[in-house]
C-alpha cells in the first residue's frame, strides 16, 4: 500500500479541516440539523426564515395511525384528486389511493419506494400508488432536474418508461444529491429511451414548471418532508396523513383500516 508523503498528508489533513469547520459552522447554526422526534422518527432538516423541509424515516417500532395523523387531518384534506398528469402504479380506480409527495434523491424515499410497489402488489386493485414530485431543493439540489427526467421519460415512453427511469434512479443513487446528473442520459439510454431525444427534452426544462406544481400541491396537503404520504379514501374522501418511510406493516394497517369503514 502507497503511503502518502508529508506534503500530500499536510493538504489531505488541511482539506478535511476545511470540510470539517465548514460543516460545523452549518450543522451549529441551525441550517441543517439531523434530529429524533420524541416518537422515535429520525429527520434531516434544512432551515431557513419561514421555511422548514426535511427528509423523514419513521422507525419500524413506530405504528402510523390514523390517531396520529388526524393533527394534519385538515392539510391533508386539500391534496388533490387524481389529476391527468399523475403517474399511477396499480389501478386507477383503486378504492384507496396512496399519495407520495417525493423527492428521488431522498433516502428515504429510496427506503420507501419498493415497500410502496409491494402495497400495491399484495392489495391486488383496491390499492394505487400515486407518485408526485416534492423535489427539497434546499436539501437535494439535483432532485429538481431528476424529477423533470422522469417526466421527459414520460413524454418519450410513456407511463412505463416513467416508472422504469424512476425505479432506476432509485436503484443507483448514492441518495443526499449523490447522483452524477451526467449519468440521467445513460439510464434513459438503458430503459430503452433514444438518449439524444431524452438529452434534448431534459435541456429544455420543459418540465420545471409540472414539478413545481406538484410541489405546490404538496404544499396546499401539508407536505412538509418527504417521503410525503397521504392515503385517500375515494369512496369515503377521507384522508389519512403517514409521514416518513413507515415499514410496510404500519401502512398496511392503516390501509386496512380505510377499507373496513
Amino acid at each position: 500500500m502507497n503511503s502518502l508523503n508529508p506534503l500530500q498528508s499536510t493538504g489531505t489533513a488541511i482539506l478535511l479541516g476545511s470540510f470539517v469547520v465548514a460543516f460545523a459552522i452549518l450543522f451549529s447554526s441551525g441550517v441543517i440539523s439531523f434530529n429524533k422526534t420524541p416518537s422515535g422518527q429520525t429527520t434531516i432538516t434544512f432551515n431557513q426564515p419561514g421555511k422548514q423541509l426535511a427528509c423523514n424515516a419513521a422507525p419500524p417500532s413506530v405504528p402510523s395511525q390514523p390517531s396520529q395523523a388526524g393533527e394534519v387531518a385538515g392539510a391533508a384534506a386539500n391534496v388533490d384528486p387524481l389529476k391527468d398528469t399523475d403517474h399511477i402504479r396499480g389501478d386507477r380506480n383503486s378504492r384507496v389511493l396512496l399519495i407520495e409527495y417525493s423527492d428521488l434523491e431522498c433516502p428515504f424515499c429510496k427506503q420507501f419506494h419498493p415497500t410502496a410497489e409491494q402495497v400495491v402488489k399484495d392489495y391486488n386493485g383496491q390499492v394505487a400508488w400515486v407518485y408526485r414530485h416534492f423535489p427539497l431543493d434546499q436539501l437535494h439540489s439535483k432532485a429538481d432536474k431528476e424529477a423533470e427526467a422522469v417526466e421527459c421519460a414520460n413524454e418519450l415512453g410513456g407511463s412505463d418508461a416513467f416508472w422504469a427511469l424512476t425505479d432506476k434512479i432509485y436503484e443507483v443513487t448514492p441518495a443526499n444529491n449523490g447522483l452524477d446528473p451526467e449519468q440521467l442520459p445513460v439510464l434513459a439510454e438503458g430503459v430503452g429511451l433514444n438518449k439524444d431525444a431524452f438529452k434534448t427534452c431534459l435541456d429544455s426544462g420543459k418540465f420545471a414548471a409540472l414539478v413545481e406544481e406538484d410541489y405546490q400541491s404538496g404544499i396546499k396537503a401539508g407536505i412538509n418532508g418527504t417521503p410525503g404520504n397521504i392515503l385517500l379514501d375515494t369512496k369515503s374522501g377521507k384522508t389519512v396523513s403517514i409521514p416518513g418511510a413507515v415499514p410496510i406493516e404500519s401502512l398496511k394497517s392503516s390501509i386496512d383500516t380505510l377499507l373496513k369503514s
